[in-house]
């Protein structure tokens, strides 16, 4: 971020970087991504189109947020010391400048997608065989779909859904009357439109351009004057009440709701007529603060749809996840080869199959009696969905713990929870109060007299699709203890019986906070008595005040703290007598980083195998640990620890060609290196170390040069 959108006020707590802020700068080295020459042009953009959806879905919870406490009179200032005001203000500024390098991005992709004969015409540049084309295509495709309004007393301004595209076009009528006409463009029509090719060159027009090109069509007796296009962002949060007698049916009044909630968000092509721009914002009843004129591409998520030809030089080498040795050593027998022995899938460099393929044997096994599994976010025809529903059918007793509060896929999970419910699987919703956001799956199998407990536990979610591109830790085991632990779990969940002792795991809301706090608080005393200590941690995002304040007394105690977060990070590392001892750094590439770790030194040097280890669904977040239910889970056995610890946390800290670095002002740089190491690339190349079998590692970075 520029120095000079950075917030100046007496009363901020010059300690922790505003979290909102710290979002719209990851969400800038996602934007950098697009224009960094070491990705292939269709990876760039992809990177382009995400940093487009990101900021949209910012705008729709986050920002929405700032506008109700503003219009609620929310006088609490933030953490770092502004007021709903004020972060507004600084969001603004650093949004508009975002768009800005947002449009420099799209300029430069344009002209090297021209460069591979890819092309984004305008229909006033092609030919009139192409014009006729296009022609053709409105009366047959578009016109029959668009209901164009004219804007009058009597035809009043029509509504808009959130992320809905449209245009207004001004007219003139004989020569003296004005009339505004708008045209809403339906979500079911592409935003960029396909000519034929020619001469192997792949072309494009703009379905707006389209639109206002043919009007006339329809409008025989009119002519156009002048159009803007624009992009509502609305209010989409949902607000919980804890008192709901039944929350299926509160949510589909919500859901039903969000699509009318209030705009925070106005996205108008620029140099467009002023005229026409103030007639939108005062009959939508926008500030102008709140219009971002954008001047490459209104709704630049979309631009992902020109990338429809199938040529490798222009992706990322295609990469088949590795099969997990361990399971072929055992035929194949999941419950054999978890019963041997823990092991931990790394995905997506190991295959989600895994998982898939563990919930199919139970699924199938004859001496499997029940199966308990949580949901948050998976897909429409999920094959975990589909191994739960077999299993019901085949008599077994499942039981699936549904979040229906998952921000996006409220609709969706209403939808599935339905589904399972008719093939005889116990539905749970979970808390009204908390969201489950922890990923456990657990198999009861008789075996001889005795009934045999098998768990996973993961950082990510059951979601077969985002597994392909989330780096996501899965874990396998049999063990007694941990499996009780995770009995008391879903017994919390679905009968609210609270855990009055707790063997292995830990549990938010219930001691996730004071897990962390004793463990930071033990490094500390470790680094006073004159032992060892040191924290290693790995997350989305670190925003707790409390657990950042600790770690900041941590760094002043002697405790070296090396951090990579990917997302928001409020904490500022560096800052002399504060945090001078704390590294942050934040991995953006090919894949997303997204697996929670947590290594605490325990009195030895890092890494060591006395070194506490852990793998969490939890980020350091307040909703994560007070407002969530989450998971702690130890990493026990040898090879398991070794795996997380020595390879792939320093994997992870040894990355310095995906790395961007916190710095004490807010600030991300890249370390340039002429010996460049990839974290995801190394993983790509590496099996594991628990799920290998018997082959052997051919890399192991255990000597981690760390940033000074």
């Amino acid at each position: 971020m520029n120095k000079k959108l950075l917030p100046q006020n007496k009363n901020i707590n010059e300690v922790l970087i505003n979290r909102e802020l710290s979002w719209l700068s990851f969400n800038e080295r996602v934007l950098e991504e697009s224009i960094d020459l070491s990705n292939p042009l269709f990876e760039r953009v992809k990177f382009l189109s995400i940093a487009g959806t990101n900021l949209d879905e910012f705008f729709m919870v986050r920002v929405a947020g700032l506008f109700n406490q503003i219009k609620d009179n929310y006088d609490q200032l933030s953490a770092d010391g502004l007021t709903p005001e004020q972060q507004l203000k600084y969001v603004v500024l650093k949004t508009k400048d975002l768009l800005h390098k947002q449009n420099e991005a799209y300029i430069k992709i344009k002209k090297e997608l021209i460069a591979e004969k890819i092309y984004i015409y305008k229909i006033s540049d092609l030919d009139k065989k192409s014009h006729e084309y296009l022609r053709k295509y409105f009366l047959d495709n578009i016109y029959p779909i668009i209901t164009p309004t004219a804007i009058d007393p009597s035809h009043p301004f029509p509504f808009i859904p959130n992320k809905g595209e449209a245009v207004l076009m001004k007219f003139n009528i004989n020569s003296i009357e004005e009339l505004n006409i708008i045209v809403v463009i339906p979500k079911s029509l592409p935003k960029f439109i396909p000519l034929p090719k020619l001469n192997k060159t792949d072309r494009y027009v703009l379905i707006e351009d389209i639109i206002c090109s043919f009007a006339e069509e329809i409008f025989t007796d009119y002519k156009l004057i002048s159009s803007v296009q624009f992009k509502i962002i609305r209010d989409s949060d949902i607000e919980i009440d804890d008192e709901a007698e039944d929350l299926v049916r509160y949510f589909e009044k919500a859901l039903k709701k969000r699509r009318r909630g209030n705009i925070v968000k106005l996205e108008v092509l620029a140099n467009s007529d002023p005229e026409l721009i103030d007639f939108l914002t005062e009959t939508l009843e926008v500030k102008q603060d709140h219009v971002y004129q954008v001047e490459g591409l209104v709704g630049i998520q979309n631009i992902i749809q020109v990338c429809e030809r199938k040529d490798s030089n222009l992706t990322f080498k295609k990469f088949r996840p590795r099969e997990v040795e361990r399971l072929k050593e055992f035929d194949n027998k999941f419950f054999s080869a978890i019963k041997s022995k823990d092991f931990v899938v790394h995905h997506p460099f190991e295959t989600f199959d895994v998982v898939i393929q563990f919930l199919q044997a139970a699924a199938k096994d004859p001496k499997v009696i029940a199966i308990k599994q949580t949901l948050y976010r998976t897909t429409p025809d999920s094959p975990i969905v589909k191994a739960l529903i077999l299993a019901s059918e085949n008599g077994k007793v499942v039981t699936a713990v549904i979040e229906i509060k998952a921000r996006f896929d409220e609709a969706a999970n209403i939808e599935l929870s339905r589904r399972l419910e008719k093939s005889g699987v116990q539905i749970v919703y979970g808390f009204a109060k908390y969201k489950t956001h922890a990923k456990a799956s657990l198999v009861l199998r008789k075996e001889g007299k005795k009934t045999q407990t098998y768990v996973h536990l993961g950082t990510g979610n059951y979601h077969p699709v985002n597994a392909r591109i989330y780096t996501d830790l899965s874990l396998f085991s049999s063990n007694a203890e941990l499996a009780r632990d995770v009995e008391k779990f879903f017994n919390f969940v679905t009968a609210y019986a609270k855990p009055k002792k707790l063997e292995k795991i830990f549990l938010s809301p219930i001691n996730v906070r004071s897990f962390f706090v004793n463990s930071i608080n033990n490094e500390i005393e470790n680094a006073k008595a004159g032992k060892p200590a040191g924290i290693w941690a790995k997350m989305n995002s670190l925003v707790d005040p409390e657990i950042i304040k600790l770690l900041y007394q941590a760094s002043n105690a002697g405790v070296k703290i090396n951090l990579s977060v990917r997302g928001v990070c409020c904490l500022r590392p560096g800052v002399k007598n504060l945090s001078e001892n704390i590294i942050v750094k934040s991995i953006i590439g090919r894949f997303l980083e997204h697996s929670r770790i947590y290594c605490f030194a325990n009195s030895y040097p890092m890494p060591a195998r006395e070194n506490r280890v852990y793998i969490s669904s939890a980020d350091l977040m307040p909703r994560n640990l007070d407002r969530r239910v989450e998971l702690i889970i130890p990493i026990d056995n040898k090879t398991v620890h070794e795996q997380i610890l020595d390879q792939i946390m320093l994997a992870n800290f040894k990355d310095n060609s995906e790395s961007w670095y916190l710095k004490s002002d807010g600030n991300y740089y890249k370390e340039k290196s002429e010996n460049s190491f990839s974290a995801h690339s190394y993983f790509m190349q590496n099996p594991s170390l628990s799920g290998r079998g018997k082959s052997a590692l051919k890399l192991k970075p255990k000597n981690l040069k760390l940033v000074e």
